[in-house]
């Protein structure tokens, strides 16, 4: 359970959660490397209920992900890293260790 664990071990699951279970597929559903917050709250409330996972997980794990630098946001609307673009043109997997090492490597 989220809560047995610390505070970072909570958000690092989180931020994984929501990048292998709701933002990735979503890039690659959209073939576009940004979404709507409308699109990703029609797809966190449709994974969070098949995973029997709180809505204000995903939402935390949205915001750490912004703070990560693997998301960008303006206003209502998020986008991938630009090094993550090369992923989703291929429609690649790119699993959270990924996306964080090519987000980290200049």
């Amino acid at each position: 359970m989220l809560s047995e664990k610390g505070k970072h071990a909570s958000a690092t699951e989180n931020r994984r959660f929501v990048w292998a279970r709701i933002v990735w597929p979503l890039v690659l559903a959209l073939r576009d490397i940004e979404f709507s917050l409308w699109q990703f709250q029609q797809m966190r409330d449709e994974v969070c209920r098949s995973d029997s996972m709180p809505v204000s997980a995903a939402a935390s794990g949205l915001i750490s992900l912004v703070q990560k630098g693997i998301l960008l946001r303006e206003g209502t609307t998020y986008s991938i890293h630009f090094r993550l673009i090369p992923y989703m043109r291929l429609g690649a997997t790119c699993d959270y260790s990924t996306a964080i090492l090519e987000v980290r490597t200049k």
